[in-house]
């Protein structure tokens, strides 16, 4: 039997939790399919839990790039949740919107203002205001009673305060507030959790639509295709837990929420793409639209790992003894390392420009943060890492199919620090941070730097270190971009509609024209509402994004 709804939106990550919690609150019958798991974990729910997990579990899967020849061949693992939340239920936690400029530039490529709607940055901030419940500000650019509870770190490591003073000490103001009028500087992060519990986007928008007969949550759905039908969306076919193939219909329109990276192969499995590709995969072309899986564009990172000359930072907390004194001090007096999402402390500079928008953002992590490519490399023991990040990088990749098969993962090529200008950028913001090792009250704590070596900090050397550990930031973005309707590679228009298809939207990070200057997580949930009062209002439904929210005050 076909189940019939108003809405169906796919993918219940971040931006599919909002847009679906937006729809039944504007009185619409929902349907949300998640390919992964539910969010309710006790490792997900504490703000460090996601360490425990980073490197295998359940509730990632792990897309592997192409070869990166401008990488002398290297691949790297690009995680993507599967979970309910998405990207919410297993980061760092991280609140950070961007800036100003970067959605004033979105809105002039939709050609500034003949565009509507409009993507400015007075357009965007009413729906960042509404979601959040910050415990500290409330005022023109932040909220204190919206679901998503927002807050000041929980508990601070003394390498953490070190770093904020070094870098400081090298003329950096110190920011209290980086979603605040300006973004350079160095301070504390604000996170999305309270009082040692993670708030995400299936706790603050899903988890009070629970027993609401508009709303139905399909967990471990993978969606095989969306269905059209005389150039219109009408429903999608998904697989249940069981292997059982099921489709679902509309009378309204299908939301695609499904990633950066399954969106575009998405898209293409259902015919909606570059007509070449899907032609080579014998699947037909329902709509040529040859922007779909191109302008892939992520977050560069590469690291600093340098020996602490005493027992400074996290190292062990989350083992053993240390985990059991730290869970029972947090169970008896509610603080301790367990508030801390393992990050807490942050910077956003320009090396070479200091007084131009910052080039870098900065994270502090008060351990010797080990993956597969440093763990022979570096000594497990008590240290930091600092990892740099391109913030504005013009580096582009895509996302092609691999088959016609939804069971295969799509390939990736992310193409991470191959314009010479990101690969400067990242050159200057590493030289910078060592600078930062080598600056008091930093510098009396640091035993050796480990990477990259400081007894040759060349250009050469310095692009070798980037080339040999650059990787995800975990933000892919673009794949599926808004753009203006004589720009041949824009697959949406200005509300975030699929060009050539009727009843078809796209409101994850795949829809953004550039990415935003810092972390995804925030704008990819005002996408969502967003996407969703675009909905609403084409259906003759109330929108409004001071009034269309879950009801779940900050506390």
């Amino acid at each position: 039997m076909t189940e019939r709804f108003d809405h169906i939106v796919v993918g219940g990550g971040s931006a599919g939790c909002v847009a679906a919690a937006r729809l039944v609150a504007s009185g619409a019958r929902v349907l949300l399919l998640e390919g992964g798991h539910s969010h309710r974990h006790p490792l997900l729910d504490m703000p460090p839990g996601i360490f425990k997990m980073i490197n295998g579990s359940k509730f990632m899967r792990y897309h592997k790039t192409v070869p990166q020849e401008h990488l002398d061949g290297r691949q790297h693992d690009i995680p993507q949740a599967n979970v309910l939340g998405g990207g919410s239920s297993v980061n760092a936690q991280v609140y950070m919107r961007g800036r100003s400029s970067d959605y004033d530039a979105w809105h002039e490529v939709l050609r500034g203002d003949n565009a509507y709607p409009g993507w400015r940055w007075a357009d965007v901030l009413p729906h960042f205001r509404a979601m959040e419940g910050n415990n500290r500000l409330n005022n023109d650019l932040h909220g204190a009673d919206g679901p998503l509870l927002v807050s000041d770190p929980g508990h601070i490591n003394d390498f953490s305060r070190w770093f904020i003073q070094a870098v400081q000490a090298l003329g950096e103001p110190y920011n209290h507030d980086f979603n605040g009028p300006a973004q350079r500087g160095v301070g504390f992060y604000q996170f999305m959790n309270r009082r040692g519990k993670r708030s995400s986007a299936a706790y603050a928008f899903i988890a009070p639509l629970d027993g609401d007969p508009r709303f139905t949550l399909r967990l471990n759905a993978r969606v095989r295709r969306i269905d059209i039908e005389n150039g219109r969306a009408v429903g999608v076919t998904y697989r249940d837990k069981a292997g059982v193939e099921r489709r679902a219909r509309t009378d309204g329109e299908v939301i695609v929420a499904a990633g950066s990276l399954v969106t575009p192969q998405l898209m293409m499995l259902s015919g909606v793409g570059p007509a070449d590709e899907l032609r080579r995969h014998g699947i037909p072309c329902l709509a040529d639209l040859p922007g779909v899986g191109q302008n892939l564009v992520d977050h560069p990172e590469v690291p600093i790992i340098a020996m602490a000359n005493g027992r400074h930072g996290y190292y062990k907390q989350g083992v053993g003894w240390r985990m059991l004194l730290n869970g029972l001090h947090f169970k008896l007096f509610g603080s301790g390392p367990i508030l801390s999402a393992g990050v807490e402390a942050g910077a956003f500079v320009n090396p070479t420009d200091p007084g131009a928008e910052p080039t870098i953002q900065a994270f502090c992590v008060p351990i010797v943060y080990l993956d597969r490519d440093t763990l022979t490399l570096v000594k497990d023991t008590y240290g930091l890492t600092v990892t740099t990040v391109v913030v504005k990088p013009k580096s582009r990749g895509s996302v092609r199919l691999a088959s016609a098969n939804p069971d295969d993962m799509p390939l990736v090529s992310p193409n991470l620090l191959s314009h010479p200008d990101d690969a400067r950028a990242m050159i200057d913001g590493q030289r910078f941070f060592l600078r930062a090792f080598q600056t008091s009250p930093l510098k009396e704590r640091i035993g050796s730097i480990a990477i990259p070596s400081p007894d040759d900090l060349s250009d050469e050397a310095l692009m070798r270190h980037c080339k040999r550990f650059v990787k995800t930031n975990y933000h892919p973005a673009g794949t599926c971009r808004m753009g203006a309707a004589d720009d041949p590679l824009a697959v949406l228009d200005s509300q975030l509609r699929v060009r050539g298809v009727e009843g078809l939207r796209v409101c994850d990070l795949s829809a953004m024209p550039d990415i935003n200057a810092g972390n995804t997580n925030a704008p990819a949930m005002m996408m969502g509402s967003r996407c969703a009062a675009f909905v609403a209002e084409g259906a003759g439904l109330r929108a409004a994004p001071e009034h269309d929210l879950p009801v779940a005050r900050a506390g």
